[in-house]
């Protein structure tokens, strides 16, 4: 089973108002990317919250997640990715990690992910465009442990740093895997790149 964790926790800070919660797509940018999860291969869905929870809760809906609540709301990125991965059930074999603010992310780059992950094992699976690595991040389950307990310092990409051999980049034409939203600018530029499809 491929679960997903879904990063929601972040303050917004350079956006100056909760970026997740912004009209994208006919929704808001959480529901939007949460959707493209729920369309794809992950089996579950787990999102991780600070203190918005109850804005981002009321925005998914009855949306068949589970909300984790990361309780340090001014840390770094890798305190909720392992808020979400403590969270996740003992039968999981793959955990997907994706950013709450990344637009770009479709449900076909995901099954693409988890077919090279099933297809090839090779451990670890990262898009990458015009050799730049991006997100989202595919790994085995056997890295959890890894994840909760070193690369304080350098987060998910130590993890790829420390098992070079482990890697399998999968190349992909279109550069939304290295795009996010962090300020206006940001948000500007995905709503003028939104394609209709992704209205669905």
């Amino acid at each position: 089973m491929i679960c997903a964790v879904v990063l929601a926790a972040g303050l917004s800070r350079r956006m100056g108002v909760q970026k997740l919660l912004l009209p994208f797509g006919g929704s808001t940018l959480v529901t939007h990317i949460v959707d493209r999860v729920l369309e794809s291969a992950v089996e579950e869905v787990y999102v991780v919250v600070g203190r918005h929870r109850e804005g981002i809760a009321a925005a998914l809906g009855d949306r068949p997640v589970s909300l984790v609540t990361n309780p340090q709301a001014d840390s770094e990125m890798l305190q909720s990715v392992r808020c979400g991965l403590r969270a996740l059930p003992g039968d999981c074999e793959a955990v997907l990690v994706a950013l709450g603010d990344q637009p770009g992310i479709s449900s076909s780059l995901i099954d693409r992910m988890a077919s090279a992950f099933r297809a090839s094992g090779p451990g670890i699976v990262v898009p990458s465009h015009d050799g730049r690595r991006g997100h989202p991040l595919l790994f085995a389950a056997r890295f959890r442990d890894e994840v909760l307990t070193s690369h304080d310092d350098t987060g998910l990409r130590g993890l790829l740093q420390a098992h070079p051999e482990d890697v399998c980049e999968l190349a992909v034409s279109a550069p939304e895997v290295l795009l996010d939203v962090d300020g206006p600018d940001d948000y500007r530029a995905a709503l003028a790149m939104l394609r209709p499809d992704a209205e669905r």
